[in-house]
């Protein structure tokens, strides 16, 4: 359900050799920065640019002059880092993408043709090829009482835990995931292949392939009159 063949086309990331060791994705998270390392040493120099120590941009990519871009990270080609982007190292964004104002990634894979156009935090995440989040969505990497994540699911009706023996888990996202304005994906969230999430919703667990998540019907009451 939730393993990274279930969830992921590898063919569409320059990480696919390094997520192929493991079953599930969050296992790759705590080898994130060495693997970027380790795939700059092969990029073809004809074609990437090293702009600064060990973050290389590919010589299509578009990069706004105010975005602030740290060490490891690699940028793929025809990709658009906008203005006032962070990334603050550990990233590697595939070909096609936007990576938009005031956005923040941390030790994050983006497969290629990925949008995160406007307000979002990705940390600690795998967002997989054709997937996007909406103005303001976030990724929430770490609980309030620092334990390890453990991922949440349901099977033939009987609610299930798994632990993932890590601390900081944001969120895995299958190919073609959509999710809308403003949503939070809680720590330990995995949502399936071609799924949406509903804006403003609030989301935890494994969420299954072809699913629609959405956010608690809004309460609206007459006012009283005044006297």
């Amino acid at each position: 359900m939730f393993e990274i063949k279930d969830l992921y086309d590898l063919s569409h990331t320059l990480a696919a050799s390094y997520l192929e060791q493991f079953t599930y994705p969050w296992e790759a998270l705590k080898g994130i920065k060495d693997m970027i390392i380790a795939l700059q040493q092969t990029l073809d120099l004809n074609e990437y640019e090293e702009i600064s120590e060990q973050v290389y941009v590919h010589k299509t990519a578009k990069i706004a002059p105010t975005a602030f871009i740290d060490k490891p990270t690699i940028i793929g080609a025809n990709t658009e880092v906008r203005h006032c982007a962070f990334i603050r190292g550990a990233a590697l964004v595939g070909e096609n993408c936007v990576i938009g104002n005031s956005v923040e990634l941390k030790n994050t894979i983006i497969f290629d043709n990925v949008q995160v156009p406007h307000y979002n935090y990705v940390g600690d995440s795998i967002l997989g090829y054709k997937s996007h989040m909406g103005a303001g969505s976030i990724t929430s990497n770490l609980k309030s009482d620092r334990s390890l994540v453990v991922l949440k699911y349901e099977e033939n009706g009987i609610k299930k835990e798994m632990a993932t023996n890590v601390k900081k888990f944001g969120a895995m996202l299958g190919d073609h995931v959509e999710v809308g304005c403003n949503a939070v994906l809680n720590p330990g969230t995995v949502i399936g292949r071609h799924s949406n999430v509903y804006p403003t919703s609030c989301v935890r667990g494994f969420i299954p392939a072809n699913s629609i998540v959405k956010a608690a019907k809004t309460t609206v009451v007459a006012k009283k009159e005044e006297n």
